[in-house]
């Protein structure tokens, strides 16, 4: 049996890119979604990729998509932590929901998803977690420090969580996307989808399967030594 991938919020967007991108490779993947039953029933129509539905934001809805998964498909040997939301406010007009939102999504969501699986990759000596983290946990942005927030946290954990599972055969890496043409962004008005751009000296948004194929070589053998890094994939935007 090949190595089994869960990615989260693994059916639109990037997160459907890099489900695709790891089937492709020989995973067997399963897809977590939080809502859209639509989207997610017509993403394993068009792929055969399962989807499983839960909040990552619970633990124990967590951990028990998570049995599931493990039930049906076998261990997970790579989880992707793509999840994330927006809620988008100016510091002085943000709310405390707002605030709370965001991280129990975007960083408490990440430890809902990995502690589960943690122990099962420290007992078989081999485990792959990869963060998907943003340009602006790298530099901030207006509007967004909720998210900012949670995205620099996320590459807290990566740090932490690669020294605890290098003994162990296990890697931690963040990525951290600039401007992907995903849904969101292309749903913008073309004027301030232009301004982005003229931010970004590639010239041009990413695409969702540049992304995936970052996380693809990540889960790879080829990357056991690659650990508690951050792979930056901006078009040359912004620098750390």
């Amino acid at each position: 049996m090949g190595r089994v991938a869960l990615v989260t919020g693994g059916s639109r967007g990037i997160g459907a890119a890099i489900s695709k991108t790891l089937q492709a490779a020989g995973y067997a993947v399963a897809a977590n979604y939080a809502g859209n039953d639509d989207a997610a029933a017509q993403f394993t129509a068009e792929t055969g990729i399962k989807t499983y539905k839960w909040n990552v934001a619970d633990y124990e809805a967590s951990a028990a998509g998570i049995a599931q998964v493990e039930a049906d498909l076998g261990p997970i040997d790579v989880v992707v932590a793509n999840a994330g939301i927006t809620r988008d406010a100016p510091f002085h007009k943000m709310t405390p929901e707002q605030w709370h939102q965001v991280i129990d999504t975007n960083l408490t969501g990440v430890f809902n998803t990995v502690h589960p699986i943690w122990p099962g990759m420290r007992e078989r000596k081999f485990g792959r977690v990869i963060v998907i983290s943003s340009i602006n946990g790298q530099k901030g942005q207006f509007a967004q420090v909720n998210y900012a927030a949670t995205k620099a946290g996320d590459l807290g954990i990566v740090k932490s969580l690669a020294q605890e599972g290098a003994r162990a055969g296990i890697t931690a890496n963040a990525i951290c996307p600039g401007y992907i043409a995903t849904e969101m962004v292309m749903a913008v008005p073309e004027k301030v989808r232009e301004s982005i751009i003229a931010q970004i000296p590639a010239g041009r948004l990413g695409e969702p399967e540049e992304i995936a194929r970052c996380v693809a070589f990540l889960a790879s053998d080829d990357s056991g030594f690659i650990n508690g890094s951050t792979i930056s994939a901006n078009g040359a935007q912004f620098f750390v």
